[in-house]
């Protein structure tokens, strides 16, 4: 039998779009309280069922993912690449998946084609014709047209036919770090996946006592209870600190730490792993832009994913992942100093042919990471990079970096750094970061 909650939590999802809803009403009409009417409806709002429009009230809306990250679609395309829609833009909204380029015959075409792909192509109208009967996009480039008989086929089929005055190629560059950046956004874990939502979250009201958080805590010793307001806004927080020597009558609200410390949903997590190890938090509340409470996010949570993302390796295609391609390990980390050699390229080099600052500090900070992660400290978060040019680094030149740590602690770092070519110096930097270690202690 289902739950009180999860019998709100389907009536919400079957409200039409647009229905306006209350606690007080949805309370009544599943007779339940408040309390328990009120947290359904956070949840439906955490998980996109309903939002909360200002002076409007909370209204059932189309679903949308908790962790929603923007998908290239044909209608983003358009503006990225400056196309003229021909045809089919009721398809618009539809997700790119790939592209092919039809720089081949029709029998080889088909075999790439696929449903929502996009089919880059010329005036070949027989090439248009097959793209769309097999559920891709078309995109025609050099500006060419095309014909009504297409256009009504890609209305037919509800599939985009765009025109494009740029060619093949500069497309293909254009949408494809598109592609590349959609990949990586979603490769970044945010507190979203990973906090604990409000309806598993222990919460208590201003009015209530320290007796009620004795009750609430247990035997937790890190037992942080998140203060909110009945409209769900949060107002502060109490831990078993704040409570130490109060009387058990004493409301919670003369004793909460007011204006706490608190996360996004759409912040990283390496990001509130800097926080919480820098604020000494074990754990801090998820709060939405109105400072509505969403649940709360842990320590243990936050740095165990920090932990899988270390072992995760998938192609990615940054800045930072192409300089780590051309580093290699010339002393073995134990050595004082570590050393490594970067090998320059084309891609490195600025205007005047050198290598860029911007590479040669992410060179820097590759080294001082790898150095660190080989001395078993997994994850590093550099903090300030102080770095110094003496003269410029040619393309094609080895750059020699040595690694020494000048002062390492548990939770920080300090490294010097010297860069050399042909044995000459050519660069110097001092690194601080921080070590984020998972213990809680």
């Amino acid at each position: 039998m289902a739950t009180k909650h999860e019998q709100i939590l389907n009536y919400i999802m079957n409200l039409a779009v647009g229905t306006k809803i209350s606690v007080r009403r949805i309370a009544r009409r599943e007779k339940v309280s408040e309390g328990t009417a009120y947290r359904a409806i956070k949840e439906a709002e955490n998980t996109g069922l309903v939002s909360t429009i200002e002076r409007v009230g909370t209204i059932r809306i189309e679903q949308k993912p908790i962790n929603n990250i923007d998908s290239l679609t044909f209608k983003v395309l358009v503006t990225l690449i400056d196309a003229r829609v021909l045809g089919g833009s009721a398809g618009l909204k539809k997700k790119l998946d790939k592209f092919v380029i039809g720089a081949m015959t029709p029998d080889e075409m088909l075999r790439y084609i696929t449903k929502n792909s996009l089919v880059i192509i010329g005036n070949r109208e027989d090439a248009q014709r097959l793209a769309l009967q097999n559920g891709a996009a078309v995109l025609i480039t050099g500006g060419f047209m095309t014909s009504d008989a297409v256009i009504k086929l890609a209305n037919r089929f509800e599939l985009p036919v765009l025109q494009t005055s740029h060619d093949t190629f500069t497309v293909a560059t254009m949408i494809n770090r598109a592609l590349s950046d959609q990949a990586i956004k979603q490769d970044i874990m945010t507190v979203a996946s990973l906090y604990t939502p409000l309806k598993d979250t222990k919460i208590a009201h201003p009015d209530q006592t320290v007796a009620d958080f004795a009750a609430l805590r247990g035997d937790r010793g890190d037992f942080v209870l998140p203060i909110i307001t009945t409209s769900g806004r949060l107002v502060g927080i109490v831990t078993p600190r704040e409570i130490a020597g109060k009387k058990q009558t004493t409301p919670l609200e003369r004793v909460m730490l007011k204006d706490p410390q608190t996360v996004k949903p759409y912040l990283s997590v390496t990001t509130v792993g800097h926080t919480m190890q820098g604020n000494g938090e074990n754990v801090m509340p998820v709060v939405d832009d109105s400072w509505q409470l969403l649940g709360i996010v842990t320590r243990s949570a936050v740095f165990a994913s920090l932990a899988e993302l270390g072992h995760n390796s998938q192609d990615k295609t940054t800045i930072a992942d192409s300089v780590i391609a051309q580093l290699t390990t010339v002393g073995a980390p134990e050595d004082q100093p570590a050393r490594f050699a970067l090998h320059t390229t084309p891609m490195m080099t600025n205007a005047l042919g050198t290598l860029s600052f911007g590479v040669l500090s992410e060179a820097v900070n590759s080294c001082v990471t790898k150095f660190l992660n080989a001395t078993g400290r997994r994850n590093v978060l550099i903090e300030q990079l102080s770095l110094t040019t003496f003269r410029p680094i040619q393309l094609e030149s080895i750059v020699n970096i040595a690694v020494t740590p000048l002062e390492l602690t548990k939770h920080e770092g300090t490294l010097d750094i010297d860069l050399q070519t042909d044995g000459l110096p050519v660069a110097k930097a001092i690194v601080t970061c921080q070590l984020l270690e998972r213990n809680q202690k």
